[in-house]
């Protein structure tokens, strides 16, 4: 599961500091152009504004939130994380919040250095962790993140039911693919899967989730490779999938100083899925974060680069609802381009 981020000024330059895993540079080259010529065709269905919401489980938790922080539960485990939406007060006595068993401290920026505090016990880096049946390690990183997304869940049960509803085998390229949620669920759904990140640290982790989730036997390619380059490979091969997942960072730079930015490298990321689904698609999940703009511009994108091919395009927020309040913290865009 991919975590939220704190929002950052759109205007911020991007820094050459090392970004956490899963948010590695995502060019290494210039990525393909925009498109300079609109598609023709027919627009696909839209609905929207789409809400999906992640609720309180024996895995996961939100327990409260606010004053810029926020308390989770992840497994056995009670966490306390800086969050900048967080502007009201907490919901909960300080006693609840001094429970946690792991709290994060430094700088809270989203590219910021920081450490864990743990009050209560040393814990070490890892600690096992389950999502619908399937077995992980939750881990510490200085990054303030823990190694997983809850909010994905959502997206995930939806393509899940894709896999299993479709009748035949299925593709599913996973492009910034961080520690392998995802892929584990698509894996164990029955598809063949590609998943690509440019960190070989998260690479290593999501091989290690494999292993832990007791899938090793299912088809999963693990690709350390820079996602833009490895899509624009994909496209000149003539591969093609079911389903792509895209979950590109706001902001990165590559190892030559190569810059990439949301907003004019995704147009072009977006135009080369396009060219490598198959005849038969299924879906396009794209998911946006730390970006200071509407889910209609992602929305419009997506509109644009599916014209002509049917469906519709569902875009929204991702949300997880708090268990003391039942407040609802957002903590992404999203929109979705699916088939049916």
């Amino acid at each position: 599961m991919k975590p939220s981020r704190e929002k950052r000024r759109e205007n911020r330059p991007p820094r050459p500091a090392p970004q956490h895993p899963g948010r590695a540079p995502a060019a290494e080259a210039q990525p393909r152009a925009a498109p300079t010529i609109r598609r023709e065709g027919t627009q696909p269905a839209e609905r929207l504004p789409l809400i999906l919401e992640v609720l309180a489980s024996e895995d996961y938790a939100l327990i409260d939130s606010g004053s810029g922080l926020k308390l989770e539960q992840y497994g056995p485990l009670r966490i306390v994380r800086p969050e900048g939406q967080a502007i009201w007060l907490p919901a909960l006595p300080q006693k609840e919040w001094d429970k946690a068993d792991a709290i994060f401290t430094g700088d809270t920026d989203e590219e910021g250095m920081g450490r864990w505090h743990f009050p209560r016990e040393p814990l070490g880096e890892t600690w096992p962790m389950r999502h619908d049946g399937i077995d992980y390690l939750g881990r510490f990183t200085s990054f303030r993140h823990v190694g997983v997304f809850p909010e994905q869940a959502s997206h995930w049960s939806h393509m899940e039911g894709l896999i299993r509803g479709a009748g035949r085998p299925v593709r599913v390229l996973n492009l910034f693919g961080y520690t392998g949620l995802a892929s584990l669920v698509a894996a164990r759904a029955g598809a063949e899967v590609t998943h690509v990140d440019a960190s070989k640290k998260a690479i290593g982790w999501a091989r290690e989730n494999q292993e832990v989730a007791g899938l090793a036997d299912r088809p999963i390619r693990w690709i350390c490779e820079d996602a833009v380059k490895f899509a624009e490979r994909e496209e000149r091969r003539g591969s093609a999938y079911d389903i792509i997942l895209l979950d590109p960072p706001a902001y990165g730079r590559g190892p030559k100083g190569e810059v990439w930015q949301l907003f004019s490298g995704l147009p072009g990321l977006v135009e080369t899925c396009r060219n490598i689904l198959t005849p038969r698609p299924l879906a396009v999940v794209l998911t946006a974060y730390s970006i200071r703009a509407s889910f209609f511009a992602i929305h419009a994108l997506m509109r644009d680069a599916f014209a002509g091919m049917g469906g519709s395009v569902e875009s929204g927020e991702l949300v997880i609802r708090e268990s003391a309040a039942e407040r609802a913290l957002s903590t992404s865009l999203f929109s979705r381009w699916v088939a049916q």
